[in-house]
């Protein structure tokens, strides 16, 4: 236990100063479950992350040689005193860390590595033409099989003599006595005695014509020729007899290219000849042989090689042949097939359907499988059709038509599972990888529970299954059993994302270490946080510390220590305002996390609910998981879809909903509208659709938030009407960093200067020519109000407003980003420096500016409280009811309970994930959820 109690000790962090931070001191109990909290900008990222994190890093970096931190990305020494008692260092941030369509949850997880060691280790390749196992021989299995013989039956170890090109007999002959061979063996054809051997010294005495004669006179009379390798008597083999079967039959395998021929002169009965082939082949195919690479999609050896992996391929986009699911196919649903020539096709098909009975007056959507693959797949369907499209494209009018039906789709080659077919001829239980990716976590968790392997395999997998299982429980623990393994990674949510990292970690069983983790519980349902709670102090319980920035209550309440930061945000944070317990926190006056848990501040839920007359409505939504069901958004009110996570939210509204509104008001969209029947309803009534995710707002390092809510330029016109300006001919765009004239010729704008030092950091200095103010000397020395432009952009959102207060349409075109929540932010903040939560709400300030358009939009948010403490969200809330004001309307997908009950009208999705999930549970006022059973956001709200 003393050995215990010493390795705690505490990580201390001294003097850190990393961005609003103010000289913060401050210890972190090791081997514990900590918690840091605080209103957004407050300096909890600052600390964990760009202190902490980048702290470790760099530690581990400096201890590579010069070589190896060459190709390293150079981390910079965080602004801190120093920092005493730090372990390796994980940070798992809320980013969707990959964009690329070849990472799936699979790899993410390492789940699929070890499916594909399982596959080609413990894997079974069965020959789709006979469906029978294809196996290959080795030396044990013919010794095996001779072992097995009666006792003093005669065996002979042949090859099959085979006369090279351009050598006649004679001349193969001698190359088989230097070879050490002497015999060859004739197949008469008669029973009893076996095969006629002859000595090869025999054969080159004789006149070469007549040996040719010999030879090749045996194939008329099926007789064969062969090397005889070795012969034996089948005795109880003691260990120098093996050794001599298995180097006669190794020799005869490397002798024979594969193929070893065992003849056996039993004392009784007739001689047999036995074959074995130790190439991998049956049914006259010769397969692969399975290794780990034949599994992998990023591999040339396993990917399939029509869609190279990436699962879809350019052809025939069902969605473009048959656009309106609504309408049956006597209704016109097959677009290609109209107009008086086309047309024949669909009547041709509407006669013959009948001897099929297939219900050509059904709409598409409500075809069952096999009724849906009749259309496309039978004699005349659409896929017929197509084939005479394209045997006629010398034609320009059926290269036009082709062109207009062209998208991508999957591979009919792979089915979609990206790999080459002999890979999937590798089974495991039965199935095949394939099959196994595409089954959700929970199922697949199942599947392997119920497997069943003979003892070799078992003995094989035992170390794989056991990694493969401990992923699927820890990925069930988290919340995400309803995922696939070959869900693409950049389909996935922050929080996703975040959660599969997670559970890689866990994985690993890594011990000693620091993890960081940036608000593991965005994205979920508040049941699924407890299941989340678990699985962190499991990691701690390993013996590591685990460092978690959050505001959300159920987490708070769990952790072993909580530190707050604050008072407040940006210049008015940067402190540590409160440490301790859950309990501890509570009754600090000085905290305002505290005040909030406490209840002596709330957010409280509407007085009145704001009743509605118009709404969008989703009939028969079934992609993904979705049940056929229809859903009414109402307009001009606070709609939240809320349910557990993998419900059906995101395909509902961000899959379906977006951008079929999308495609109906003509703005193109790349995504491919989910499967439903139609919307219907107040369509008209929106002219606009903005999705407002967490996307940064700018990728240059120049932009920053006062240039997207487009106020920079009311500050740009504003100096350029100061005296001095007029006196010297600057226009606005002389106070602008993003185009010469006013900025600094030496950083263009930046400020700074990076000098690229290889191995070591880059080093950013100070530009000499600016002083890192970013404008030439001439343009600072215009002044409003004893400030030049640069002073303003160092400014916070709240004292700009306080500045400006005389400038009416100015402070009016700053305020929004105060309003909702950014007030803390400086003015000329680099847009890349912001998070995903303040994008989002920069994004939300920017249409707050605009006032009351004439255009009436609908706004969808997705998980707009990431980020935000209870503070924020009341101010968040706010802003909804200022747009709500203006006449729009609004959408949230939201796990939130303060957001779902200050809600107008609550949607709820589920009641489970995956599988279990996909129905419309409840729909009304957020109070009415009470009364129904089956919802698990009413047991919280």
């Amino acid at each position: 236990m003393a050995a215990q109690k010493k390795s705690n000790g505490e990580i201390l962090i001294k003097g850190a100063k990393v961005h609003n931070l103010k000289d913060v001191t401050v210890s972190i109990p090791r081997n514990k479950f900590i918690v840091v909290t605080g209103v957004s900008g407050s300096g909890k990222s600052s600390l964990t992350i760009d202190t902490l994190y980048a702290e470790g890093q760099r530690r581990y970096a400096e201890s590579l040689s010069a070589y190896a931190r060459q190709f390293l990305n150079r981390m910079n020494k965080p602004e801190v005193d120093y920092i005493k008692g730090l372990c390796p260092a994980i940070a798992i941030e809320q980013k969707v860390i990959t964009r690329t369509p070849r990472s799936t949850v699979g790899t993410m997880t390492e789940i699929y590595d070890y499916l594909r060691l399982l596959f080609a280790r413990a894997g079974v390749t069965i020959s789709p033409v006979s469906g029978q196992e294809v196996k290959k021989d080795d030396v044990a299995d013919v010794v095996s099989a001779i072992q097995k013989l009666k006792e003093g039956d005669r065996v002979f170890i042949l090859v099959k003599f085979k006369q090279h090109r351009n050598r006649d007999i004679k001349e193969e002959l001698n190359i088989l006595m230097q070879k050490g061979f002497s015999r060859i063996a004739m197949d008469t054809n008669e029973a009893g005695e076996g095969m006629a051997v002859k000595r090869i010294e025999d054969f080159l005495e004789m006149d070469a014509a007549d040996v040719t004669k010999l030879f090749q006179a045996g194939k008329g009379k099926k007789e064969s020729a062969y090397i005889l390798i070795d012969r034996i008597v089948v005795k109880d083999f003691d260990e120098d007899d093996i050794h001599r079967l298995g180097d006669s039959i190794g020799t005869a395998f490397y002798e024979g290219e594969g193929d070893v021929y065992v003849e056996v002169i039993p004392q009784t009965g007739k001689k047999k000849l036995l074959n074995f082939n130790s190439r991998f082949e049956l049914d006259g195919i010769v397969f692969e042989e399975p290794q780990p690479n034949l599994f992998s999609f990023n591999n040339p050896l396993g990917a399939c090689p029509a869609c190279e992996g990436f699962s879809l391929v350019l052809g025939i986009d069902t969605d473009l042949v048959i656009p309106d699911k609504r309408l049956s196919v006597y209704e016109g649903a097959v677009a290609p097939w109209k107009g008086e020539k086309l047309g024949k096709w669909k009547d041709a098909f509407v006669r013959s359907a009948a001897k099929d009975n297939f219900p050509v007056h059904k709409p598409i959507a409500d075809l069952t499988k096999e009724q849906y693959n009749y259309l496309w797949k039978t004699r005349g369907g659409i896929n017929d059709f197509f084939r005479e499209v394209e045997q006629n494209l010398y034609k320009v009018q059926y290269r036009v038509l082709l062109s207009r039906y062209r998208g991508r789709t999957t591979c009919p080659d792979c089915n979609g599972y990206r790999l080459r077919k002999e890979a999937l001829y590798v089974q495991v239980g039965g199935k095949n990888i394939g099959e196994l990716c595409e089954m959700p976590a929970r199922d697949l968790k199942t599947w392997f529970d119920q497997l069943k392997l003979t003892n070799h395999q078992k003995e094989i997998a035992k170390r794989i299954l056991i990694e493969i299982n401990n992923r699927l429980d820890t990925l069930l623990k988290v919340g995400l059993g309803y995922l696939t393994m070959n869900r693409v990674a950049n389909t996935l949510s922050g929080g996703e994302s975040q959660r599969i990292q997670l559970t890689r970690s866990l994985g690993s069983n890594l011990t000693n270490s620091l993890y960081i983790l940036d608000e593991p519980s965005i994205g979920l349902h508040s049941r699924d946080t407890s299941n989340l709670i678990k699985v962190l102090k499991e990691l701690r319980d390993l013996n590591n510390t685990v460092v978690v920035v959050e505001h959300d209550e159920m987490v708070m309440q769990q952790a072993d220590h909580i530190i707050d930061m604050g008072p407040l945000a940006s210049h008015l944070g940067g402190e540590v305002v409160a440490e301790g317990d859950f309990k501890t926190l509570i009754k600090n006056p000085e905290s305002l996390t505290g005040k909030y848990l406490s209840g002596e501040f709330s957010i409280a839920p509407p007085k009145t609910v704001r009743k509605w007359n118009r709404s969008i409505k989703v009939e028969g939504a079934r992609h993904n998981n979705l049940k056929d069901i229809t859903v009414a958004f109402p307009l001009n009110v606070l709609c939240v879809v809320s349910g557990v996570s993998g419900s059906g939210k995101t395909t509902l509204v961000k899959q379906i909903l977006y951008p079929a509104l999308q495609k109906m008001k003509g703005e193109f969209s790349g995504d491919k509208v989910g499967f439903h029947k139609a919307i219907t309803g107040d369509v008209e009534h929106v002219q606009q659709i903005e999705m407002v995710d967490q996307n940064p707002i700018g990728k240059s390092s120049r932009s920053n938030p006062v240039t997207y809510i487009k106020a920079y330029d009311e500050i740009r016109d504003l100096f350029a009407k100061q005296p001095l300006s007029k006196m010297r001919g600057f226009q606005p765009k002389h106070f602008s960093f993003n185009v010469d004239g006013g900025r600094c010729d030496t950083c263009k704008g930046e400020g700074e200067q990076i000098v690229e030092m290889q191995f070591l950091a880059d080093v950013h200095l100070v530009c000499e020519s600016c002083g890192g103010k970013r404008f030439k000397e001439e343009i600072l020395e215009v002044k409003y109000k004893d400030k030049s432009i640069f002073d303003v952009l160092e400014m916070s959102v709240d004292e700009a407003i306080d500045f400006f207060a005389d400038e009416r349409k100015l402070s009016d075109a700053i305020r929004p980003l105060s309003d909702v929540g950014l007030g803390y932010v400086k003015l000329g903040q680099s847009s890349d420096t912001l998070s995903g939560g303040e994008a989002q709400r920069v994004k939300l300030a920017s249409f707050l500016g605009k006032g009351k358009a004439s255009n009436k939009v609908l706004f969808i948010f997705d998980e707009p409280t990431t980020g935000l403490h209870f503070h924020d969200i009341k101010k968040l809330l706010a802003s909804f009811n200022a747009l709500i004001e203006q006449g729009h309307s609004i959408l949230v997908i939201e796990h939130n309970i303060d957001v779902i009950r200050s809600a107008d009208w609550l949607i709820e999705l589920g009641p489970d994930a995956g599988d279990g999930g996909g129905e419309l549970v409840f729909a009304g006022k957020p109070t009415d959820i009470k009364k129904v059973k089956q919802s698990f956001t009413s047991k919280y709200i």
